[in-house]
């Protein structure tokens, strides 16, 4: 029986992820947003609430993972994080 040459493969580390942040606030037609920083998700929401109980789950309710904008959003505001 003949051996192969290659050793086993080490394990690949998964990719670094970016931590997930998030923007909430209103489009200017009055629809509340929720929009990934880095261009990662985003929804349209009923309520001020819903939009920030979205953001705050998807971020794992981390500290300073959810702002509130002070302008009007839309869902193409992305890359909002230097």
């Amino acid at each position: 029986m003949s051996r192969s040459p290659l050793s086993p493969a080490a394990p690949v580390p998964a990719p670094a992820r970016l931590p997930l942040a998030f923007l909430v606030g209103q489009s200017a037609d009055g629809h509340w947003l929720a929009v990934e920083t880095h261009g990662l998700g985003g929804g349209i929401f009923r309520s001020r609430r819903d939009a920030l109980t979205y953001a705050a789950a998807e971020t794992g309710r981390r500290p300073d993972a959810v702002r509130l904008a002070g302008t009007p959003l839309s869902l193409d505001s992305v890359s909002l994080v230097p």
